[in-house]
């Protein structure tokens, strides 16, 4: 009999014990979020400190996903380019994926999906952007297994807004993933870096 999982609801321990997923310790397996970043121009620096200023705004209330996609999201999906040719970007996508052993079905929607297929961003759904971004990595990596690219590294970004962290999975005889640190906006120069590793990330996928 196959049990069927909501993708909201999975674990990292579900995923290695249905789908073998592994997360490796190798630090040169994810260099791409550290390294060979771009420069941001004067232009986009201002756009993402008006992005700072909004949700500066927005945190007086409680923060809802709908606003979250709206206000930091799109922004950061114009200024790196995913909403241009060779990418388009849908919401809203039904994902399912079969365990190997056959005995497990898992059934979600993606609610942002940045295609060619190998980068994934996810906000979380129905939470509130008080929620950590980390209740929706298994959410995030169960869509890129089953993600129809084979044998390409894919790459992902779960946030709720005002936390962002990126994963890149390669799908293997045993798939491994890895993430970056949980990148904080209104911290340092976090959003920048948010920006520049989208920015590279976009540029890496664009070329394969």
């Amino acid at each position: 009999m196959v049990q069927t999982i909501a993708a909201d609801n999975l674990t990292l321990y579900d995923l290695q014990q249905h789908f073998q997923l592994q997360q490796t310790e190798d630090p040169f397996f994810f260099s791409e979020w550290q390294e060979n970043l771009p420069v941001l121009t004067e232009s986009e620096q201002q756009r993402l400190s008006r992005v700072r200023q909004i949700v500066a705004n927005l945190e007086q209330r409680s923060v809802l996903e709908n606003t979250v996609k709206l206000a930091v999201v799109a922004p950061l999906l114009d200024l790196s380019g995913l909403f241009l040719p060779p990418f388009y970007v849908s919401t809203e996508n039904s994902v399912e994926i079969e365990a190997r052993d056959e005995t497990t079905l898992v059934r979600g929607r993606i609610d942002i999906l940045v295609i060619k297929d190998q980068l994934w961003v996810l906000v979380i759904e129905s939470k509130r952007a008080e929620f950590s971004p980390k209740v929706g990595i298994p959410q995030i990596l169960s869509y890129m297994l089953a993600a129809p690219q084979r044998g390409l590294p894919l790459y992902g970004l779960v946030t709720n807004g005002t936390d962002f962290v990126f994963l890149k999975l390669l799908r293997q005889d045993h798939p491994l993933y890895a993430r970056s640190r949980q990148f904080i906006l209104g911290q340092d120069h976090d959003l920048e870096q948010v920006l520049q590793i989208l920015k590279r990330l976009a540029g890496i996928v664009a070329q394969l």
